[in-house]
């Protein structure tokens, strides 16, 4: 005799669900004004530069007014409103490579050094 065992077609097999503790069984409450306390938190993110962009800096003789940094967080602003990942941006005479989902600006070429420079791996540009 033999007997066969055959699994019915169309019933979902799914993992064993585990018991949960009165603890786990609560609701978890959520504040409904995380998201603005988050978007405000990171609005309040001030930009960063890297290693690098810093010795770039200090070497091209590059010194920032609070004016012009704050000009380039705007310009940071407007390129992440717009989706953009890596930016260029000039700013007066001088240029930043800046990663805008970092908000860190990764190099900073001065006008002298940057005519004939080729800026690569980077999706948007703006012009202050």
């Amino acid at each position: 005799m033999s007997e066969h065992f055959q699994i019915p077609r169309g019933i979902p097999i799914q993992p064993i669900q585990p018991k949960r503790t009165p603890t786990q069984q609560r609701p978890v409450e959520r504040d409904s004004d995380f998201a603005k306390i988050l978007e405000s938190e990171l609005q309040k993110s001030t930009l960063r530069f890297s290693a690098h962009a810093a010795k770039r800096l200090q070497k091209r003789n590059i010194a920032l007014t609070q004016e012009q940094i704050q000009s380039l967080e705007d310009a940071v602003d407007k390129v992440s409103a717009k989706g953009g990942r890596e930016s260029l941006i000039l700013l007066g005479d001088v240029a930043f490579v800046v990663s805008v989902a970092n908000r860190t600006v990764i190099t900073a070429i001065d006008g002298d050094t940057l005519k004939d420079n080729v800026f690569t791996q980077i999706d948007s540009a703006v012009i202050t």
